[in-house]
């Protein structure tokens, strides 16, 4: 079993621009710098995760899997979470992002695991998940989890399962830290 820390927030345009040197993101003014990047593509977590790695050699990131990630938002749950919690924690029903870490977090102390952006896991897209559990070893589309501020309850649940686009305006993503 691998262990495996992920990241309490959403990556930060801030944090993108120090490592990618620029700011892709659709939604920036003068506070901005704490919002969650967006407009970020797949290939384009990978590019950051790339260069992240070749700075800090220490550590190893890494996008989480789909399973991984769904753990950590459920907080070791099995059940489902009350629509209470959930309009407490998530960035929902919105016309941009939110600075991160402005919602309760869950049980483990992880922010906006629901809304403010859609969040890239590793996996490729696996449509019949539900009859087949395992990630399909290759694909076209790679699977984004966790609802973005333009969603609503219904769709901000943990098990909701999308298939990614190139990137979009309410997409970004959240590091996994592997445990050595």
């Amino acid at each position: 079993e691998n262990s495996y820390y992920i990241g309490a927030y959403e990556v930060t345009q801030e944090q993108w621009q120090k490592i990618m040197g620029a700011n892709p993101s659709v939604f920036r003014n003068d506070s901005s710098s704490k919002h969650p990047v967006d407009n970020i593509s797949w290939k384009n977590a990978q590019a950051f995760i790339k260069k992240l790695n070749a700075i800090d050699k220490t550590n190893t990131y890494r996008l989480p899997t789909e399973f991984e990630w769904e753990y950590a938002a459920r907080a070791g749950a099995t059940d489902d979470i009350p629509w209470k919690e959930i309009q407490a924690s998530a960035v929902l029903g919105g016309n941009t992002s939110s600075e991160i870490g402005t919602r309760t977090p869950n049980a483990w102390g992880l922010y906006d695991m629901l809304g403010n952006v859609w969040e890239w896991v590793q996996d490729f897209y696996n449509e019949k998940i539900f009859a087949d559990p395992i990630p399909p070893a290759k694909g076209k589309q790679h699977v984004l989890k966790g609802s973005s501020f333009t969603g609503d309850v219904k769709n901000a649940t943990y098990m909701t399962h999308a298939a990614g686009p190139g990137n979009g305006f309410d997409i970004g993503l959240r590091l996994v830290l592997e445990k050595h």
